[in-house]
């Protein structure tokens, strides 16, 4: 209950003054980081993280079919693969350089690769449930959602100065922003075409979810820290099977618009409901800890998707 009234608080906040969602269902469940100590709410608030946040991240195949997919055509489909690829290659050898954890170099390049904080938090289930994993994806989905918010300001007017034709915009947009939201808002800044050409690109990096948290969870599958939160670690997850399933409901059409809205806006609230748990999980003395290394990779790895995408377009753009 305390999670549920967080995420009411959060779309509040958010419908009323404007802001990301998830933002403020983080910075709220900070503030609320002493009723963790409390065995009775401690529970609520471990299943809000995981089992809630599972469910949301497996609604989000309702949205996505293989149709949408089939239409980017094949040059725009491998940019976007070899980028979400390339960006996660990018996050892991950030985190070599700086000296951290392996897996904040897959969570952190996984965030801005795939979705954001929907990615972030999806990952994070399936990594090694050790403290350190824990700041690290609050201050993650922090990070992801704030740049997330500055791209949407600041593409739409470079977009606009380079000159790019709107279906080239569309993919720069959808391959380049972190979340589903600001994706839709920065497009449509540029008109209709672009806004549907943005939508389309991010569903297909959405898509992109399963497998890398597949490989993910396959990787780390024999860690003991994967075992001590799972007594047996299934080799895929219960929720990527079905967010596949959702995936290929919706290709063959057996959702209605209406069943898809109301999946896609289910698929919401459990990801802000799970965020606000996340946060009262997380106090801001951890946060501090983690120093300035893994705000440098989350920076280094937008501009790095971003020069990349950027340069693939181009490139398309002049025919090579």
């Amino acid at each position: 209950m305390v999670c549920v009234v967080i995420a009411l608080a959060a779309t509040f906040l958010s419908e009323h003054y404007g802001g990301p969602q998830l933002l403020y269902a983080l910075l709220i469940g900070l503030a609320f980081h002493f009723l963790n100590s409390n065995p009775k709410v401690k529970t609520g608030v471990d299943f809000c993280g995981r089992t809630l946040l599972r469910v949301g991240v497996a609604l989000l195949g309702a949205r996505i079919t293989l149709t949408q997919v089939a239409k980017l055509g094949v040059g725009t489909a491998l940019v976007i693969v070899a980028a979400v690829a390339l960006t996660i290659a990018f996050g892991l050898l950030l985190a070599k350089w700086l000296k951290r954890p392996r897996e904040q170099g897959v969570l952190s390049g996984g965030a801005v690769a795939i979705c954001g904080a929907s990615a972030a938090l999806a990952i994070s289930s399936v990594l090694p449930q050790t403290k350190e994993n824990e700041r690290f994806t609050l201050l993650t989905v922090v990070g992801v959602t704030v740049l997330s918010t500055l791209s949407m300001i600041l593409y739409p007017f470079a977009l606009k100065l380079i000159g790019l034709a709107p279906a080239q915009g569309g993919i720069f947009l959808g391959g380049t922003i972190h979340d589903v939201a600001q994706v839709v808002a920065a497009g449509m800044m540029l008109g209709p075409e672009v806004g549907d050409t943005a939508t389309v690109v991010k569903l297909f990096r959405v898509m992109l979810l399963m497998p890398i948290v597949l490989l993910i969870a396959i990787s780390y599958r024999k860690h003991p820290d994967a075992k001590a939160v799972d007594e047996e670690v299934p080799l895929v997850p219960g929720f990527l099977l079905a967010f596949i399933v959702l995936v290929l409901l919706a290709t063959i059409g057996a959702f209605t618009p209406a069943m898809t809205q109301a999946a896609s806006d289910t698929s919401r609230w459990l990801l802000v409901t799970a965020i606000a748990a996340a946060g009262i999980k997380t106090s801001f003395e951890d946060l501090m800890k983690l120093g300035w290394q893994p705000v440098a990779m989350l920076v280094g790895e937008t501009i790095f998707i971003a020069a990349l995408v950027l340069g693939a377009v181009m490139a398309l753009r002049l025919g090579l």
